[in-house]
C-alpha cells in the first residue's frame, strides 16, 4: 500500500510540476499545447479521461518532460544474472546494477540537442514507454518495468489538460521564461529545488474567438 500511494502520487505530482515548468520556459510549446486542449474540448462542461487520447501534442510534451526529468532518475536496482561485459568492464553475477535513466535521456549519442525541450521529437516517432527503446526508459524496461505506467500517465495527463484548459498562466514578479530556475533536487525522486510559483487567471472560452472556429 505504501508503494502504491508514494509511487503513485509523488512521481506524478513531480512530473506535472516539471511539465508546467518546461511549458512556462518554452512559451511556444505552451501556446501549442494549450491551443490543442482548448480546441479539443471547446463546448464541453467536463473533461473525461477518455478525451485525453486525442491530445497528441500534450502526450509528446509529457514524453519530452519524462526524458529530461524522469521522476525516478535512478531506476530500481537490478541484479546481474550472468557475467556481462560492458565497455570493457566485467560485471559479475549477483552484482547490483543501478540504471541512470536521467543520464540516458540526455545522451547526445541518441538524442539530437539533448538538453533542449523539443516535444516535436516524439511526433511520428515509435519511441515510447514500452521499455523496447533503451535510450528512453523513464519507467524502466523488461520484466521489472514499472507496473503502474497506465495509472501514472493518467495521473499526469488529466491534471495537465485541466490546468491548461481552465487557466492562463504567467510567471510572477516580471520573471522572463529564461529566468526560471530549473535546478533539480537529487534523491529517490528528482523534484524541483524550489517549488514552481505561477499566477493563474481563469480562462473564459466565450471570449476566445479561435475556440469558436
Amino acid at each position: 500500500m505504501q508503494d502504491i500511494f508514494l509511487g503513485g502520487t509523488e512521481t506524478s505530482s513531480t512530473t506535472v510540476e516539471w511539465t508546467m515548468s518546461e511549458l512556462m520556459r518554452n512559451p511556444r510549446a505552451m501556446v501549442k499545447a494549450q491551443s490543442e486542449v482548448r480546441n479539443a474540448f471547446v463546448g464541453k462542461k467536463t473533461i473525461e479521461e477518455t478525451d485525453i487520447q486525442e491530445l497528441k501534442y500534450l502526450k509528446s510534451v509529457i514524453k519530452e518532460t519524462l526524458r529530461l526529468h524522469p521522476p525516478v532518475p535512478l531506476l530500481v536496482p537490478r541484479e546481474c544474472r550472468q557475467v556481462t561485459e560492458i565497455d570493457g568492464y566485467i560485471i559479475p553475477i549477483k552484482t547490483r546494477v543501478i540504471v541512470n535513466a536521467w543520464a540516458i535521456g540526455r545522451d547526445p549519442e541518441y538524442w539530437d540537442d539533448p538538453e533542449s525541450f523539443k516535444p516535436e521529437r516524439f511526433e511520428n516517432s515509435s519511441v515510447d514507454f514500452s521499455g523496447c527503446h533503451f535510450q528512453y526508459v523513464p519507467f524502466g524496461a523488461g520484466r521489472r518495468i514499472c507496473p503502474g505506467i497506465s495509472f501514472g500517465l493518467a495521473n499526469v495527463e488529466l491534471p495537465l489538460a485541466l490546468l491548461l484548459y481552465h487557466f492562463d498562466w504567467k510567471l510572477p514578479n516580471g520573471l522572463k521564461p529564461n529566468d526560471l530556475d530549473m535546478t533539480e533536487t537529487m534523491g529517490v525522486t528528482a523534484p524541483r529545488k524550489d517549488n514552481l510559483r505561477l499566477l493563474a487567471s481563469v480562462y473564459d472560452a466565450s471570449l476566445d474567438v479561435s475556440a469558436e472556429t
